[in-house]
């Protein structure tokens, strides 16, 4: 299991800086639903396709994903984003599913 954090913690890293350090450049409402909509679970998917090629498929990611963005719904956004939590464990978990395919292969 410590192995399984391990491998995880640079793809946390990745989902810290994507949720809460990119909505700070955010400048007005157009640009934080261009975010929310398109560029963060883009990084989501991108990131857990690399995390899923690398280690197979694994639910820690998802679950990080999730728990990482609940504080962000109070810190950034308010009560009605938490369907973005949703949202963002089930981008990552296709995209560690993705990845997963890869990791069969090598």
């Amino acid at each position: 299991m410590k192995k399984d954090v391990a491998l995880t913690l640079p793809y946390v890293a990745i989902l810290v800086i994507d949720f809460y350090l990119l909505p700070f450049l955010a400048k007005d409402t157009g640009t934080a639903m261009l975010f929310m909509l398109c560029i963060m679970p883009l990084i989501a998917v991108v990131s857990s396709i690399a995390y899923g090629a690398r280690n197979g498929l694994h639910i820690v990611l998802p679950v990080a994903a999730v728990l990482l963005f609940i504080p962000t719904i109070f810190i950034h956004y308010n009560i009605s984003a938490w369907v973005y939590a949703i949202v963002y464990g089930v981008a990552t978990l296709v995209g560690t599913g993705i990845g997963a395919i890869f990791y069969k292969k090598r």
